[in-house]
C-alpha cells in the first residue's frame, strides 16, 4: 500500500518539477518582479502581498489550471520507492541525414500543399495494423493463473485472457452519472425532462460563463454534458491548458524547421497512413495538408519523451556510429519515440474541424495523445489502457447481452476481432465527426477512455436483432460496417440506464 501523505509529497514534487521548467513559471517570475515596484507592496509583508497581486491580477488562476493539467495527466502514485518500471506499469507481465538545401528549398515551398507531391510508397507498408495488434493482446497471460483459472475470472470466453479488474454497470453508472436520462445533454434530440432548445441556450450561457472565467476544472465538469460546436475548441484548450503563446508558435516553427533540414525514414510510414486513410475519408481528405505537418512535426518532437515516465512502453533506440548496445551512443528513434501504426494519423483528423492555426492545433493533439491517445496502443493494465477495455467491452457484452455474445462466439466471430478497430483509434473515422466530438467531449469531461469500450458494446445492443440472424463473421461485419447514421448518446443513456442489472 502506498502512504497516502508520501504518494501526495511525490506528485506535489513531480508536479513543481514540470512547472519550474515552463513558460508560465518564468512569467509568473516577471510578473513577481514587477509587482515589486507597485506601491501596494510592502517589505514587511512582501510574501502576503505579491501573493494577492497574483491572485487580483488572474495569474494565480493560471497556476490553478496548470496544476490540475497536471493532476489529469499523472496517475495515482506507486511507492516513492517504487523502481522506474514499476512507476511506469505496476504489473510485471504487462511491463538519417541532412537534406540537401535544394530540397529543404521544395519541402519548405510545398509545406502547406505536400499531399499534391509525396515521395513514392510502393515499398512502404505499415509496422503494424490494429488486428495485429489485437493477435499480440490476445496472447497476453498472467503466468500466475494458467488458463484464466482465477476464481472471478474462470467464466470469461472472450479473447483476453488477462483478469484485470473492470467496472460492471452500476459501478459505471456512478462514474457517468451525467449521462443519466434524466439529466441534459447535448447529442440528445429530445428529452421528457427539458425541452432541447432551452437546455442547449442554457448550457451555452453557462459554458461562456466558464470560459470567462478560465476555471479548467469547471470546463472539465462542464463537458460532461457536451460542448456547444461555437464554444468546443476554447472549452478543450482550456482543459488541456493550452493557451498558443509566442514561446509556444516558436516551438512550432522549430519542429517545422527540423522537418525541413531533416529526412527520416519515419516520414513515409506518415504519408503512408495519411494516404491510406484520411486521404480516402470522405470527412477529412480536405485536411490532407494538416495532418502531414502536424504528424512529421510531431514525429521530431523530443518532449513527446516526457509521457513515457507514466507509460508502460518504453521509446525505441537506435545506436549510432555502429556502437550497438553501448549507452551513451544511443539514441531515441524517431526523436518523439513514436512509431505511428495504420490510423494513427486518424487522431488528429478530427481536431482539423476545430483548429485552423498550425501551431495551435499541433499542440492540442499532442496533449491529446499524452494523455489519452498513447493508451489506445500500448501494452499496460491501466483502467484506460487498450487491454482493460477489450477486457471491459467483454465483459459487458457476456454479463448483459449473453445469448448474443454466446451465437457471435459459436460462429467464429468473437464481438472484440470487430470492436477493436473502434476503440484503438477512438471511433475516429467510424462515426460521423459531430458525433465523435460529442464522445471526445466525454473524454475530456472524465479523464478517461473507458467510455469507448461502453459505446463499442451499445453499438451491439443497438443492432442485436440483425446479429442474432448472422452465420459468419463476414455477415456481422457486414452489420456493423456502417457506423456513421449512429446517434452517440442515446446509445449510451440507453446501454447504461436503460439495462436491466
Amino acid at each position: 500500500m502506498v502512504d497516502p501523505e508520501s504518494g501526495l509529497s511525490l506528485t506535489i514534487a513531480r508536479i513543481v518539477q514540470r512547472l519550474q521548467g515552463s513558460s508560465l513559471h518564468s512569467q509568473l517570475e516577471r510578473q513577481a518582479r514587477v509587482s515589486l515596484h507597485k506601491p501596494e507592496i510592502k517589505l514587511e509583508s512582501l510574501k502576503e502581498d505579491i501573493k494577492e497581486f497574483l491572485k487580483t491580477s488572474g495569474w494565480e488562476k493560471k497556476l490553478q489550471n496548470a496544476v490540475y493539467s497536471e493532476l489529469n495527466v499523472f496517475p495515482s502514485p506507486c511507492h516513492p520507492a517504487a523502481p522506474p518500471e514499476h512507476m511506469k506499469e505496476p504489473l510485471a507481465y504487462m511491463r538519417k541525414a541532412q537534406r540537401p538545401v535544394n530540397e529543404q528549398k521544395e519541402l519548405l515551398n510545398k509545406w502547406n500543399e505536400m499531399g499534391t507531391d509525396e515521395p513514392d510508397l510502393s515499398l512502404f507498408r505499415p509496422v503494424y495494423a490494429p488486428k495485429d495488434f489485437l493477435e499480440v493482446l490476445m496472447n497476453l497471460r498472467n503466468p500466475n493463473y494458467e488458463n484464466g483459472e482465477q476464481p472471478s475470472f474462470r467464466n470469461h470466453l472472450g479473447l483476453i485472457q488477462v483478469p484485470l479488474k473492470v467496472k460492471d454497470i452500476p459501478e459505471l453508472k456512478e462514474d457517468f452519472s451525467e449521462l443519466g436520462l434524466n439529466i441534459g445533454q447535448l447529442g440528445i434530440d429530445d428529452s421528457a425532462q427539458v425541452p432541447p432548445e432551452f437546455f442547449e441556450n442554457e448550457h451555452v450561457r453557462v459554458g461562456q460563463k466558464v470560459l470567462t472565467e478560465q476555471d479548467s476544472a469547471a470546463a472539465q465538469q462542464y463537458v460532461r454534458q457536451g460542448c456547444p460546436t461555437a464554444l468546443r475548441a476554447d472549452l478543450w484548450a482550456l482543459i488541456l491548458n493550452i493557451s498558443n503563446q509566442p514561446e509556444d508558435v516558436l516551438y512550432y516553427e522549430q519542429l517545422k524547421s527540423n522537418v525541413i533540414q531533416h529526412d527520416l525514414l519515419v516520414d513515409s510510414l506518415i504519408y503512408k497512413d495519411v494516404k491510406l486513410t484520411a486521404s480516402n475519408d470522405d470527412y477529412y481528405f480536405v485536411f490532407e495538408d494538416y495532418l502531414y505537418q502536424v504528424l512529421l512535426c510531431f514525429s521530431r518532437d523530443t518532449s513527446v519523451l516526457e509521457h513515457f515516465s507514466y507509460s508502460s512502453a518504453t521509446p525505441p533506440k537506435s545506436y549510432i556510429r555502429g556502437k550497438l548496445g553501448i549507452e551513451e551512443y544511443a539514441v531515441f528513434y524517431p526523436p518523439n519515440g513514436v512509431i505511428p501504426f495504420h490510423g494513427f494519423s486518424m487522431y488528429v483528423a478530427p481536431l482539423c474541424f476545430l483548429y485552423h492555426e498550425p501551431s495551435k492545433l499541433y499542440q492540442i493533439f499532442r496533449e491529446m495523445y499524452v494523455r489519452f491517445f498513447f493508451r489506445l496502443h500500448s501494452i499496460s493494465s491501466h483502467p484506460s489502457g487498450i487491454v482493460s477495455l477489450c477486457l471491459l467491452f467483454e465483459t459487458l457484452l457476456q454479463t448483459h447481452l449473453p445469448q448474443l455474445f454466446y451465437h457471435l462466439r459459436e460462429i467464429g466471430a468473437q464481438p472484440l476481432r470487430i470492436s477493436f478497430k473502434w476503440m484503438v483509434r477512438a471511433f475516429s473515422g467510424y462515426l460521423a465527426t459531430d458525433q465523435l466530438l460529442l464522445l471526445w467531449d466525454r473524454i475530456l469531461g472524465y479523464n478517461s477512455l473507458e467510455i469507448l469500450a461502453v459505446l463499442a458494446a451499445a453499438v451491439f445492443a443497438f443492432r442485436a436483432v440483425n446479429l442474432m440472424e448472422v452465420t459468419s463473421l463476414a455477415a456481422a461485419e457486414a452489420v456493423l460496417a456502417d457506423l456513421s447514421t449512429l446517434k452517440v448518446m442515446p446509445l449510451l443513456q440507453i446501454f447504461l440506464f436503460a439495462t436491466v442489472t
